[in-house]
């Protein structure tokens, strides 16, 4: 048996944690000095979209964010437990172009294999994506274990897995973005002004870069729909994630389309990670599926 674990950047809602039997090691933010867990097992679906209307309205109110990494130690003491538990452990990581989580899971993993507990294993999978894009790889992976499948037999199935899943989205307020460096403040400043709303997808190697530019929301929500429709592959056996940032109706304006149009196996549809959603900002969209790669042609 292996135990299969993320970090609160997959955007696992709890019910589903419970039902695929999924460790989560959850991100700690801090707002206006007050300590926040990104991750709480206890919650309802309706819960969690509470707390993810209150986070995500205290950012829009200026609220001061602080954001930190999971600790190399944290990682050595879940992997290690696993281990003495007699489990291998799966572990699936936030973009390590994003995050440096992903450098402080390999480092504790390098540590325990020195010497590994119990003669177990650990397995690491770089996302190359955020949010849903981790958690789905995860529940399939729970799906592949309920087979009876080893940790290494689904190792190596889903390391092929990033190559395909997309990760495409809009955001709310382009300041966001210009905080984290992906877009100027001038460039923010006037796309705000003329309503201009990015598309941005992460590209193959795990990082976000910008598909194209749209003028107003429902543009946006409607191209979101389109990259959905027009890329996804077998999409009734597909698991398709929708993440969001206190935008819960738009949420269900892009379920419905995408609904109308295909046949999907199953949605998730959750608020957004809270430490990876302060760095998009407020009525962020996210969608995340499996295409036949990550390139969703050249963009505009």
């Amino acid at each position: 048996m292996f135990q299969i674990i993320v970090d609160s950047a997959a955007n696992i809602p709890a019910e589903l944690v419970k039902k695929y039997k999924i460790k989560v090691l959850s991100f700690i933010n801090f707002v206006n000095g007050k300590e926040v867990t990104c991750f709480d097992p206890d919650l309802s679906p309706e819960e969690e979209r509470q707390k993810g209307h209150e986070y995500y309205d205290a950012v829009r109110q200026g609220a001061d964010v602080k954001t930190g990494l999971i600790s190399t130690a944290i990682f050595e003491d879940a992997f290690r437990s696993a281990m003495e538990n007699n489990e291998d452990v799966l572990y699936f990581s936030l973009s390590k172009n994003i995050s440096g989580n992903f450098n402080s899971a390999r480092l504790a993993t390098e540590d325990l294999m020195r010497d590994p507990v119990n003669g177990r294993k650990i397995r690491l999978i770089d996302s190359l994506n955020a949010s849903l894009a981790q958690g789905i790889l995860a529940i399939y992976a729970s799906e592949m274990r309920d087979k009876g499948m080893e940790v290494d037999e689904v190792a190596d199935i889903l390391e092929t897995y990033p190559a395909k899943m997309n990760g495409v989205f809009t955001v709310g307020d382009l300041k966001y973005l210009s905080r984290t460096g992906r877009l100027s403040g001038a460039t923010a400043l006037v796309g705000n002004l003329l309503s201009i709303k990015p598309i941005l997808r992460g590209n193959k190697d795990g990082f976000i870069v910008q598909y194209k530019k749209c003028r107003g929301r429902k543009a946006a929500l409607n191209e979101l729909v389109s990259l959905v429709c027009d890329n996804i592959v077998e999409p009734e056996k597909q698991i398709i994630g929708i993440a969001h940032a206190d935008a819960y109706e738009d949420s269900l304006y892009v379920m419905d389309k995408i609904q109308k149009k295909i046949s999907v196996r199953e949605f998730i549809n959750t608020s957004y990670d809270f430490c990876t959603g302060s760095h998009v900002g407020p009525d962020t969209i996210a969608l995340f599926f499996m295409a036949k790669d990550r390139e969703l042609g050249a963009g505009k």
